[in-house]
């Protein structure tokens, strides 16, 4: 089994002095209505996707806004017990902004539709106000690496919770920048299956499971072109 690579949430420097202030976010509009969309299961219980959560003219006006963000490269060499991650991001909490995602786009009535199929861990309260933007340049990757539950205080009445589904949309395609997840051997010393490639589609959304559970995956390089990700995750009572 390879060893357990985890993904950090990187604070901002000084938070009392260094603040990130929320963008004017453009509108979550067009949308494809909620009951007309969604939820495609392509491993039970790990990874779920939504097909067109975003329009391919939203995705276009979105990649133009987060276009003239202040995004910053991430250093080539990790801390130890982190994986390589080369790409270019924003970050930003905002709590308005990560409701506004929630319910405009259909997310909330998707999510709730497909509770009793689908676990998330938890009634889920909404999505983590600590929103993030990936961009990835040709010769840009995210190596092998598991992604780590965070706890957070939820909403105006801080509630207790923690984020269990990572949430990445795509805004558009490209050439290599597949999601691969390598589940692990069922057996010690087993051979581990094939890995499950989800490959981009421009607007579709896709959540799996984080924390404990996570299954072991990658953001393959982009090898043309650029991808862009919205990031946030589904939060949960705890």
């Amino acid at each position: 089994m390879a060893p357990r690579m985890k993904q950090t949430q990187p604070q901002p420097k000084t938070e009392a002095t260094t603040k990130t202030r929320a963008p004017n976010w453009p509108p979550l509009t067009p949308v494809i209505p909620a009951a007309h969309l969604s939820m495609e299961t392509v491993l039970a219980g790990q990874i779920v996707i939504i097909r067109n959560l975003f329009t391919s003219a939203l995705c276009r006006n979105y990649v133009s806004f987060l276009s003239t963000l202040p995004l910053t490269t991430t250093p080539g060499k990790p801390k130890r017990g982190e994986a390589v991650r080369v790409n270019d991001r924003f970050q930003v909490d905002d709590p308005a902004f990560a409701n506004r995602l929630w319910e405009a786009s259909g997310l909330k009535y998707l999510v709730e539709m497909n509770e009793d199929e689908t676990t998330f861990d938890g009634k889920v309260l909404g999505l983590n106000p600590n929103i993030r933007v990936y961009r990835y340049r040709p010769g840009q990757f995210f190596d092998r690496h598991y992604d780590e539950s965070n706890k957070l205080q939820f909403g105006e009445g801080k509630v207790p919770a923690k984020t269990t589904w990572t949430l990445l949309i795509y805004l558009t395609t490209c050439e290599g920048g597949e999601t691969a997840f390598y589940p692990e051997a069922l057996k010690k010393g087993g051979r581990p299956p094939n890995p499950i490639v989800v490959p981009l589609e421009t607007g579709m959304a896709l959540l799996h499971k984080h924390g404990d559970d996570c299954l072991f995956h990658e953001g393959k390089e982009v090898r043309s072109g650029e991808k862009w990700v919205l990031r946030s995750d589904l939060v949960v009572a705890r």
